[in-house]
């Protein structure tokens, strides 16, 4: 009678090996990505950072065997040290840069991983070509773990029960050896049993605790935030087009814990001369200069500007739109509804500049924060961006690509220490590391190849939870 039930264990047991050991996919690749190669190579696929842009990694290395790409992603060094010709050509292209080891990563989590490295790639690639830009990260939870847990917990549920029969069974046996006879249950007096009710406590304690641990782990994230702002500043524009650093306008990224919000004066730097855009262009700007009280027909500043009532604000501005924005895009009078343009384009600006805490034109523009840590979660940009030389798109992604700015990384304290564990310190000509004396001098020796922020302290408590 026991074997009757065996074959329900065997079967569940394949069963589950073959649920939690899925072939190569796109979803898999996207977490192994992000948990081991992120923090080096660019998310796009398509930017240098610290490591290459990993699109077409696979036609790079189509004249050697499949293995080789393998044992390059696991153990570069060594493939170095064997001669390898391809993985020689690396080294002295990207030296003194060294690649982390992932000795765990098997052939099918690797492959997963360059599945989604394509992936990505052919999309930037189709976005390219038909003109788009980049878009926010999908904020909805990939459905794959929650599918695994359920099948799992089916899976569970189908050997309990047959672990009741067996048990059943082999009581009964003894009743028959005794002389008793046996007793038949049915289902449901299984399921009324103290250790069927004993199993949906603890398994439903299990989902409680596991819901609950994972909902507060994800509290306050907000990757994939794409708030509307005041002013429509394409960061494609000008950090792609026209390769403005990140810092000129951030400049307090390299010297205090925020990267503020650049004021009007900043902007002011290049649109004192740069007036006109787009037919969208144009209004933008005149945001600004309404903001800051620019006169852009006598390019002059407007003395006691914050005096000015509304009706001269209007006035000036609007003669500015009629005279210069109006005439360069031969704009006709009236919008569809009838309504004269310049009006419509006046009431945009105003809406804009009045929708904040002192309803004025004149003052500060109010620009809608993106990235926001918990308050009891210190960071500081000096600390990554002019001690660590962290570039801006290893958090903030490939912000050169996006007309409006969105949350692309998690920054949750799990995306945080994988990237301590596995970011390594610039040691060379950097001055603030002088005090390791003890990791330069085995360095030198070649006893270390690396030292990752981990190895000073990177994972201690105190260091972000003051």
């Amino acid at each position: 009678m026991l074997w009757k039930y065996l074959w329900i264990v065997v079967i569940a047991s394949l069963l589950t090996n073959g649920v939690l050991q899925a072939a190569p996919n796109v979803e898999e690749g996207k977490s192994l990505f992000m948990a081991n190669c992120a923090s080096c190579h660019s998310r796009d696929m398509k930017t240098n950072l610290t490591g290459p842009a990993l699109a077409g990694v696979e036609e790079r290395w189509a004249a050697y065997p499949r293995q080789d790409l393998y044992k390059w992603i696991r153990a570069s060094q060594a493939l170095i040290q064997e001669g390898h010709p391809r993985a020689v050509e690396l080294w002295n292209q990207w030296k003194p840069t060294l690649m982390n080891n992932f000795p765990g990563l098997t052939d099918e989590q690797i492959e997963s991983i360059l599945l989604y490295i394509n992936d990505v790639a052919n999309k930037a690639s189709t976005s390219t070509q038909a003109g788009q830009t980049a878009q926010p990260v999908s904020t909805a939870k990939d459905d794959s773990t929650l599918w695994i847990l359920i099948a799992v917990g089916v899976i569970l549920a189908l050997l309990a029960l047959a672990l009741m029969r067996v048990v059943d069974n082999l009581q009964n046996l003894a009743r028959v050896q005794a002389g008793q006879p046996p007793v038949r249950r049915t289902l449901a007096q299984i399921l009324t049993t103290k250790g069927a009710i004993a199993f949906m406590v603890f398994a439903a304690t299990l989902i409680l605790g596991y819901k609950t641990v994972d909902n507060a782990t994800r509290m306050g994230r907000q990757q994939g935030y794409q708030p509307e702002q005041p002013i429509a500043f394409s960061h494609a524009l000008h950090a792609g087009a026209n390769k403005i650093d990140c810092q000129y306008c951030h400049d307090s990224a390299r010297k205090s814990k925020h990267a503020s919000i650049p004021g009007a004066n900043t902007c002011m730097n290049c649109h004192t001369v740069v007036k006109k855009g787009s037919k969208t262009g144009t209004a933008e700007i005149t945001k600004i200069f309404a903001s800051i009280g620019y006169d852009p027909i006598t390019n002059k500043y407007i003395p006691d500007y914050d005096k000015w009532t509304e009706k001269q604000i209007a006035e000036l501005y609007k003669k500015w739109i009629a005279q210069e924005y109006m005439a360069d895009h031969n704009l006709k009078a009236l919008d569809e509804t009838g309504r004269e343009t310049v009006e419509t384009q006046w009431e945009g600006i105003v809406k804009a500049l009045k929708d904040d805490s002192n309803g004025k034109i004149q003052g500060p523009i109010e620009w809608v924060r993106v990235h926001n840590l918990p308050d009891h979660a210190y960071f500081s940009h000096a600390q990554h961006v002019a001690v660590g030389q962290v570039a801006c798109q290893q958090c903030h992604g490939p912000i050169e690509q996006m007309e409006e700015v969105y949350q692309y990384s998690t920054l949750g304290m799990g995306w945080c220490i994988n990237c301590h564990r596995q970011t390594e310190v610039k040691f060379a000509d950097n001055d603030y590391y002088q005090q390791y004396a003890r990791y330069h001098e085995e360095l030198k020796s070649g006893k270390r190849q690396k030292v990752t922020v981990e190895d000073i302290g990177g994972l201690e408590c105190q260091k972000c939870h003051y």
